[in-house]
C-alpha cells in the first residue's frame, strides 16, 4: 500500500507513466500493477491504461470525462459530453466522445461507451477539473455538423438554449473550420431561429451566407413538414422551436 497514494494522484495512468511517477523500472511498474490489480486498487480500462479505485467507494477516483481526456496526450471531450462537461447537457448520455489522433475501437468501461471523434485542427481547448474539452463555440458547431451521428438536432437544441451566451466571431471560426457550406447553411437558419435568444449580430448572419452551399439541402434527413428558406438554400421546419415543444407552445 505505500504506493497507492502515488497512484491515488496519477488517477489514471499508463505503465509508464507509473514507472516514471515511482521512479523505478518497467518491470517493477508492472509486478505493481498485477498487485493492484488483484487486490481491486485498481482497473484495466482499456490495453495499457488503469484507473485508480477509491479503497472507500469502491469506485474510480476519476470521472467518466476526466479519464476520456486521459486516454491520450492529445485527447480532449467533444460534442455532446462536452456540453456536459459544461452544464449545458438537457441529458446525460452513458456514451463519452473523446476527439484524438490516435485511432482506438470503441470500449466501454463503468458503464460508459468510449467513442473516438477526429480532431480539428488549431482549435481552443478549456480544461475543466482536469478534463481537457473543446470551447463551448467550437462544442456547438461540432455537435450541428454532426447532429444525424451524434445527439440529434433536438437534443442539440436544447443545449444550445442552455448556454447564457455564444461569441459570434468564436462560431465562425468554428464553422470556417469545418471547410462545408452544408454546415454553413445549417448554423445560419438554426442560429437563426433561435436568435431572439442568441442574440447574435447581423454581420454573423451575413457572412454565413456567404459560405453556403449552392445545393439544395435538408435540415435533417427525417424532413416531415419543412419548408423551404431561399436565404439558407435549405428545407427545414418553419419554426425550429416545434422540436424542441413538440408543438405544445406557440412561438409565432
Amino acid at each position: 500500500m505505500k504506493n497507492y497514494e502515488k497512484v491515488v494522484e496519477l488517477g489514471c495512468f499508463s505503465l509508464g507513466e507509473l514507472a516514471e511517477k515511482l521512479n523505478c523500472c518497467i518491470p517493477t511498474a508492472t509486478s505493481l500493477i498485477q498487485k493492484y490489480l488483484k487486490n481491486g486498487y485498481i482497473e484495466r480500462v482499456r490495453r495499457d491504461l488503469y484507473a485508480t479505485i477509491s479503497i472507500e467507494t469502491k469506485q474510480p477516483i476519476l470521472t467518466r470525462y476526466q479519464i476520456g481526456s486521459k486516454l491520450f496526450d492529445d485527447a480532449y471531450l467533444s460534442h455532446h459530453t462536452a456540453f456536459e462537461v459544461y452544464g449545458y447537457a438537457n441529458q446525460v448520455f452513458y456514451e463519452a466522445y473523446v476527439a484524438t489522433n490516435t485511432r482506438f475501437a470503441d470500449f466501454t468501461y463503468d458503464g460508459v461507451l468510449y467513442h473516438r471523434t477526429s480532431p480539428k485542427t488549431n482549435i481552443l481547448v478549456n480544461k475543466i477539473n482536469d478534463t481537457k474539452v473543446s470551447s463551448v463555440e467550437q462544442t456547438v458547431i461540432d455537435s450541428i455538423s454532426d447532429m444525424e451521428k451524434i445527439a440529434g438536432l433536438e437534443e442539440i437544441l436544447r443545449c444550445i438554449l442552455l448556454i447564457p451566451s455564444l461569441n459570434a466571431e468564436k462560431l465562425l471560426d468554428a464553422i470556417k473550420k469545418c471547410n462545408n457550406g452544408f454546415v454553413f447553411q445549417k448554423c445560419g437558419y438554426i442560429f437563426e431561429q433561435l436568435n431572439s435568444t442568441l442574440h447574435l449580430p447581423e454581420s454573423f448572419f451575413d457572412e454565413c451566407a456567404k459560405h453556403i452551399s449552392n445545393s439544395k439541402r435538408y435540415l435533417t434527413k427525417e424532413h416531415t413538414n419543412y419548408i423551404w428558406y431561399e436565404k439558407w438554400k435549405l428545407y427545414a421546419p418553419e419554426n425550429i422551436y416545434t422540436i424542441i415543444d413538440k408543438g405544445v407552445n406557440n412561438y409565432n
